[in-house]
């Protein structure tokens, strides 16, 4: 096949002449700082995974099993943030793995990268808005989850109309909120497991039987890696961003090795605390899919230390992490659906802005997705979070997996075509180990993540569970029967970015 010469995708956020008024080209403003890359990739990370669906880990696996599966979750993800971090610095453009699996693998694999992401995000969006309904329910159970589902939407959708950088202002401060509560979690949650607050010392009780802190052994740990995936989806958020970044090639490096191991930090530290004072026997842990999930495991410690103001303080927090992964959500696949329609993927109307830079019309459809948070009144409140949850998960899984394989073909063909590891603005430390490990392993927890209900012939769990991968292989096999499009030799891969354009016309 030949070079990849003209993908518009490549030039998406590149400054060309435009009025004050209007963007002719129907670009993209640079209009994201360090600080905002930073906020967006902790803001997408730190939702309901940690603050609500983290006491189910615990239920499922144990105190010990819950750390070890986030534990294995986070050095997968560090070393896919490790390949994004590689290609989008070099790279650094709004379509980000959807480009990149379009010019390293083949536009068919490209094309339904893309549409998976966007389908991802997008539920996502649905899931947080189910729970938004459910922490609601805290404070005001009498009114309907639905209400505050459409409400929030209308919010989000708000937020992300104004502009790239308003848009990462408001994810900087609400980020910036939730950062806080966890670091006083962590402060009081120590407090309590040594007797200063609450009422004695926790201790290290829980952790003693070794059969209650690996609750079902490795079965239970591998059961709730979808979980945990969930739970550090979001960190992928920087690739995206980098398209509207002011200087990509400085700010997304600094942002891939600042915010993983803070994520990694607050994740690890939140469950240890979790499992000290909570047993993981405990039935608020959401052991069963339909308990209340407005009894999160952070509100619950609150409520044991006695302080119930604080208990309702950490629910409107947890509220807030709920919109702020949302409003990262609604961001993402909004300009993954932008980058597609500039790529020829997706219908031409989705590749319009307006005057502020701002994709209109790819907003208002994802945005549309979200009505699926309606399925709260339903199907009931939990139900439909945890078939949103799996069904999101999932199809983060196969995202992930497929940049595992585009920058292990990036790097090869970088090196085919004549260039040195050390020409590249950010360079993976551990390749080819990381991203080879990365995808094997993703592929064992795609395959095997939720195998009881399939020996158990449960069909709708196994809809919920799977239904991502027939939706990408379907994708994929459709796009190749109407194009014929081959996988891309190394030699023509083309390796350009915005930046690249810039200096040769310069």
């Amino acid at each position: 096949m030949s070079k990849i010469s003209a993908d518009p995708a490549t030039d998406l956020a590149s400054p060309k002449p435009s009025n004050k008024n209007a963007l002719p080209d129907n670009e993209l403003k640079r209009g994201l700082s360090s600080r905002h890359l930073q906020m967006i990739a902790i803001g997408g990370a730190i939702g309901t995974g940690l603050f609500v669906a983290s006491g189910g880990t615990i239920a499922q696996a144990g105190p010990g099993g819950a750390l070890l599966a986030y534990a294995l979750v986070g050095l997968m993800v560090f070393l896919l943030m490790q390949s994004l971090g590689e290609m989008s610095a070099k790279i650094p453009v709004a379509g980000s793995f959807q480009t990149y699996a379009t010019r390293f693998v083949s536009p068919s694999f490209g094309f339904a990268i893309g549409w998976n992401y966007w389908f991802n995000w997008a539920i996502t969006v649905a899931a947080e808005l189910v729970a938004a309904g459910i922490i609601m329910s805290f404070w005001l159970p009498d009114v309907p989850g639905w209400v505050w589902a459409g409400s929030f939407l209308v919010v989000l959708t708000g937020i992300n109309a104004l502009s790239a950088k308003a848009f990462g202002e408001s994810e900087f401060w609400l980020s910036l909120i939730k950062v806080v509560a966890v670091i006083l979690f962590l402060v009081a949650g120590t407090l309590m497991i040594f007797g200063i607050l609450g009422d004695g010392p926790q201790g290290l009780s829980n952790w003693k039987n070794r059969e209650d802190v690996f609750h079902g052994g490795w079965v239970s740990i591998i059961s709730v890696f979808m979980i945990a995936g969930f739970s550090f989806q979001g960190t992928e958020l920087v690739g995206v961003a980098a398209g509207e970044a002011k200087n990509p090639r400085r700010e997304v490096p600094r942002a891939i090795r600042s915010v993983f191991w803070r994520i990694m930090i607050f994740y690890i530290g939140a469950i240890f605390i979790i499992g000290c004072l909570i047993p993981f026997t405990d039935p608020s842990l959401l052991a069963s899919g339909e308990a209340d999930i407005a009894a999160s495991p952070f509100t619950l410690v609150f409520e044991r230390a006695g302080i119930a103001f604080a208990a309702s303080l950490m629910n409107a927090v947890i509220l807030t992490a709920i919109l702020s992964a949302g409003n990262s959500g609604l961001y993402a696949s909004t300009r993954m659906l932008y980058a597609m329609a500039h790529d020829g993927k997706a219908p031409k109307i989705f590749g319009r802005t307006n005057s502020r830079g701002v994709p209109i019309a790819a907003l208002l459809a994802t945005s549309a997705v979200g009505l699926f948070g309606f399925l709260s009144a339903i199907v009931g409140q939990g139900s439909a979070y945890a078939w949103l949850l799996n069904v999101s998960g999932l199809c983060g899984f196969i995202v992930w997996a497929g940049i595992a394989v585009s920058h292990y073909r990036f790097r090869r063909a970088f090196l085919a075509q004549g260039n040195k590891a050390s020409d590249l603005p950010y360079k993976a430390s551990f390749f080819p180990f990381g991203p080879l490990l990365a995808f094997a392993v993703l592929i064992l927890v795609i395959a095997g993540q939720n195998y009881e209900a399939v020996l158990a012939g449960r069909a709708m769990e196994v809809l919920s569970a799977y239904i991502g991968i027939p939706i990408f292989l379907g994708l994929w096999a459709v796009h190749w029967y109407v194009t014929r499009s081959k996988v891309v030799p190394l030699m023509a891969m083309d390796l350009t970015g915005p930046d690249d354009v810039e200096e040769r016309s310069a």
